[in-house]
């Protein structure tokens, strides 16, 4: 018991002696702990949340839409064995015309059954109620749509229904599982002011678009265990003579493919950064206790001397470390805890979920401890297992000089010839080139952290510029209700402030490329087209699609197709014979899996004359109010989008998140460059004290001194700069990857600004610890030092 509390008192005045050097490997650990709890714990609490509100709202399993279905199908699509429910419904694209806003805004309109509630996707209201029965001027809005204009029950504003203008009025506010992220269509991003979503009593809509006793959407629900697949192909065998336009599950549910876009890039970021924070911290404790260590040498000698084991005394060393993880563990649990409520609660309100179920896993706390405590322990292991086996007296003895060679560094150290100062920094690197190569790969990291943290938004900045100006280079993009035929773009152009006009035309299919399939939109267009372009993101070039089908790339390595290669092409409204299409070429696309076709092509397939879904325009921007005066009034209109709002939401939305963004890099990548720094010079000033001090006697001044010193870092650090970038490039390249689905994919670029923003956050962080030990070294007592012996 006495040998115990004496090393116990070793240790705890060890921790007092070396707080700030603990407190720094503390800091790094507890950020690799805190990411851990923080992503995971949000991941699981979104999950949690998304999983109760879908189950207690009855969310759809399969959806699928036709031109018009009788409601006597309705039996027989729930006859498909597996169905559990079936809920046959209307929805319609209308352009409204609001009070508080000049622009036309868009909204997709749904149908509430006659008994007063949907058999699935229910409706949760937060405030008023739900319309009435044969009511035609009552609607329910989504809740972002009534955040965004300030509305709630009582407000009024105009819905243009199948060329009728009405008045409505809202009576409830209300949450739907299928649009906790709602955007419209041809939008990257929400835009709640410019579109929403209404529900009106069946009765009345129906009315509206002559869609009495039938529908035009259906959403289905199965029992547990149910393969999707079989039930799909009955519904579309059933829906097919009706215009059917295929199903899709709730994976390509849109609303719902983005929040598990957002899952899956917590799972990376709880998968990728722990481990850089929790490696650098085993290097630091090893660094840390290796050279406490060697500089102990004498008194884990006598300790050895007066009878301490070698198991005790590397206790005592492993003891030190975990001290050190433990306190990184705690500080990292109670910032994970807040952090991940914080963001938890922040992703309930960017989705519009109705509450917040916050779970936390005791295990991830267990698994972020045991992650911590291990690389402590590593690190402590590395440098006890080097000391504590020698026999006392070899341990007591001043360690053997070291063996240098002359080598290739010396050489050109010798070539150089450089001043003294300057030598023995370069000698010192040279003869302890492993220690130099570890303390330099930590500052790197501490680059490569903060590349891999801003590159998306430099990528933004590609995408945006592709979407936008190169590819989509219309105004707006005008949305018609029913197909019309290409000489509608007359009208168009006739439209006030309409410069020019170009069509393109939406064709629902199933692409098969041996037993591979994807169902999804061609777009057809005229090859003199250039409002909107088929264009190579990557290669920056027009692809024409000629007399086969262009795809995108994404989409061709789904199909496992390549240029040459033959499609099988089955136009879903068109009956069921496949058509032979040759891939004439595929293009790097950053949002969605698309394909195209020329217009003459597929009407020459279809066997009818071409015929368009929308119209892309140029405007003068001049008569902006008088085309959307038009176009509130225009019977074939369904819906506007106003590409200059498109971008201005993505914009926002960017700069909001840039700042903090920002911030929380350049935390993590500072706090990884000081602790390696800082740790490494005071080791050092720890090693060399009586050697800086005999040259203080000798005549070097204090500046001097702190070159000899620090220049050694200063130039590790200038090393550890490109090869962080190098290694944040790379850190980048793997996140990009990782984050590809079938709605988006980033570009990798990353621009000159982020690199000098990384070198600058490690040369800054790198000066602070400088500047800090370098106060230790102006206060030295020279006296008191050379007194203590080597």
């Amino acid at each position: 018991m006495v040998t115990m509390r004496a090393l116990d008192k070793k240790l705890f005045r060890d921790i007092r002696r070396l707080w700030a050097q603990a407190l720094a490997i503390a800091a790094v650990l507890s950020v690799g702990v805190m990411i851990m709890v923080m992503a995971f714990g949000t991941q699981r609490s979104l999950t949690e949340t998304r999983d109760t509100f879908y189950d207690r709202a009855r969310f759809a399993d399969i959806w699928s839409s036709a031109a018009r279905a009788p409601k006597t199908l309705v039996e027989e699509i729930a006859a498909i064995p597996g169905v559990a429910r079936v809920e046959a419904r209307i929805s319609q694209f209308a352009v409204l015309d609001l009070p508080d806003m000049s622009d036309p805004a868009m909204a997709q309109i749904l149908s509430i059954p006659a008994s007063g509630e949907p058999v699935m996707n229910a409706l949760i209201v937060k405030e008023g109620r739900l319309p009435g029965f044969g009511r035609r001027d009552e609607v329910v809005v989504n809740e972002a749509f009534a955040l965004a204009h300030d509305y709630g029950p009582g407000d009024g504003f105009s819905v243009t229904l199948n060329g009728q203008k009405r008045e409505v009025r809202i009576t409830g506010v209300v949450l739907s599982p299928e649009f906790i992220y709602t955007i419209g269509p041809g939008s990257i991003m929400p835009d709640d002011e410019r579109f929403g979503i209404l529900w009106m009593a069946e009765d009345v809509i129906a009315a509206a678009f002559n869609l009495s006793g039938a529908f035009n959407s259906v959403t289905l629900s199965v029992t547990r265990g149910t393969d999707l697949e079989p039930v799909r192909d009955d519904l579309e065998a059933l829906l097919k003579p009706y215009g059917g336009t295929g199903s899709y599950a709730r994976d390509q549910q849109v609303s719902n493919a983005f929040l598990d876009g957002e899952l899956e890039q917590l799972d990376v970021m709880a998968r990728i950064v722990p481990p850089i924070f929790l490696v650098v911290s085993a290097f630091l404790v090893n660094m840390v206790l290796g050279r406490l260590i060697q500089l102990e040498r004498e008194q884990i000698g006598l300790l050895k001397a007066l009878g301490y084991s070698t198991g005790e005394i590397a206790a005592h060393y492993l003891k030190l470390s975990l001290g050190i993880g433990a306190i990184g563990v705690v500080i990292g649990w109670l910032m994970g805890l807040a952090a991940s409520q914080a963001m938890a609660s922040v992703y309930v309100e960017y989705f519009h979920f109705p509450y917040l179920v916050f779970v936390q896993r005791p295990s991830v706390y267990v698994i972020g401890a045991a992650a911590g405590l291990l690389a402590a322990l590593v690190g402590a292991m590395m440098a006890v297992r080097r000391v504590v086996g020698l026999s006392p007296a070899v341990a007591m003895s001043p360690p053997a000089p070291t063996r240098f060679r002359r080598g290739l560094f010396d050489r050109l150290i010798q070539v150089m010839r450089p001043q003294q100062p300057t030598m023995m920094i370069l000698r010192a690197i040279g003869r302890w080139p492993l220690r130099a190569a570890l303390t330099s790969l930590g500052i790197s990291i501490s680059a490569a952290i903060i590349v891999a943290g801003l590159f998306m938004f430099d990528s933004f900045d590609e995408l945006l510029d592709v979407a936008f100006v190169q590819a989509n280079r219309q105004d707006a993009i005008l949305e018609f209700a029913i197909e019309r035929p290409e000489a509608v773009l007359d009208a168009v152009e006739n439209l006030p402030g309409v410069m020019r006009a170009e069509g393109s035309l939406s064709i629902p299919v199933r692409l098969h490329h041996g037993h591979l399939t994807r169902t999804i939109g061609i777009e057809a267009a005229r090859p003199g087209n250039d409002l909107v372009r088929v264009f190579d993101g990557d290669d920056r070039v027009e692809v024409a699609p000629e007399h086969g089908l262009v795809l995108a790339k994404r989409l061709a390595d789904h199909l496992d197709a390549d240029i040459g290669d033959i499609l099988e092409v089955e136009f879903l409204q068109e009956g069921d014979t496949r058509y032979r299409v040759p891939i004439t070429g595929t293009v790097a696309q950053f949002f969605g899996l698309s394909a195209y076709m020329d217009m003459e092509t597929a009407s020459g397939i279809l066997g009818h004359m071409p015929r368009l879904s929308l119209a892309n325009v140029e405007i003068d921007d001049a008569r902006r109010e008088e085309l959307f005066e038009a176009v509130k009034a225009s019977p074939a209109i369904s819906g506007i989008t106003y590409m200059s709002e498109v971008r201005r939401g993505f914009d926002e939305t960017i700069a909001e998140s840039a700042g903090i963004t920002l911030t929380v890099y350049t935390f993590m990548a500072a706090l990884i460059a000081i602790g390696v720094v800082y740790n490494s010079a005071r080791i050092q000033l720890s090693e060399r004290a009586r050697e800086l001090a005999s040259l203080r006697i000798l005549g070097f001044t204090k500046g001097e001194v702190s070159y000899i010193l620090l220049g050694e870092l200063f130039i590790l650090t200038l090393v550890a700069i490109p090869v962080g970038l190098v290694m944040g490039y790379g850190m980048a390249a793997g996140m990009v990857e990782s984050f590809k689905s079938d709605l988006y994919a980033l570009p990798l670029i990353v621009t000159d600004t982020t690199y000098w923003r990384a070198a600058g956050v490690v040369a800054g962080a790198t000066i602070v610890s400088a500047l800090i030990v370098r106060r230790r070294i102006d206060r030295m007592d020279l006296v008191a030092v050379m007194k203590t012996r080597e």
